[in-house]
């Protein structure tokens, strides 16, 4: 795959099960805190189902050559007394390194501006992920700061604050 290589957002669907187990691994959550169980993945798979039956966000998978290359998505979050959409985005490993996560996080965040109702895009990657730093900056998201941040619930982590204003195209 080339940078120029066109990839597709296609909406999570219930037969998507199968890729959320494949990126639950202790390589793509290691700095997340650690795989999730079975009934989380399953918990998580459910949300994404309803979150598209939703106005609160939305949840997407990402296609590169019609292959499943991972997920992507906004969801609503109170940050600081905003409400603002929160993203984010795991890529398979065979596909990391190929400008796959920068790509899908523009073209959400075009979704997100066209079919949502909040007025920014947040990203919270911790601060030891500077693959996901460096997705932010080339999506061209501003850096607001460091943030302690919780996730998963009860665990708190300290991330960095990224931005992008969401404008509709006029």
């Amino acid at each position: 795959m080339t940078e120029t290589e066109l990839i597709e957002l296609r909406p999570w669907a219930e037969g998507d099960l199968p890729l959320l187990r494949r990126t639950n691994t202790p390589e793509m959550w290691k700095h997340l805190g650690g795989p999730e169980s079975e009934q989380a993945v399953l918990d998580r798979h459910q949300r994404f189902l309803e979150l598209n039956g939703s106005d609160a966000g939305r949840m997407y998978v990402i296609l590169v050559a019609g292959q499943p290359a991972g997920s992507v998505g906004y969801w609503e979050k109170d940050w600081e007394g905003e409400e603002v959409y929160e993203t984010g985005w795991h890529v398979l490993p065979e596909f990391q390194g190929r400008g796959v996560a920068t790509r899908a996080a523009v073209e959400l965040a075009r979704f997100a501006a066209v079919d949502g109702t909040r007025e920014e895009l947040h990203a919270f990657p911790p601060l030891v992920n500077a693959a996901s730093g460096a997705v932010c900056r080339r999506a061209g998201f501003g850096l607001r700061g460091e943030c302690d941040f919780e996730f998963p619930k009860g665990s708190w982590i300290r991330c960095e604050d990224w931005f992008l204003p969401l404008v509709a195209p006029s």
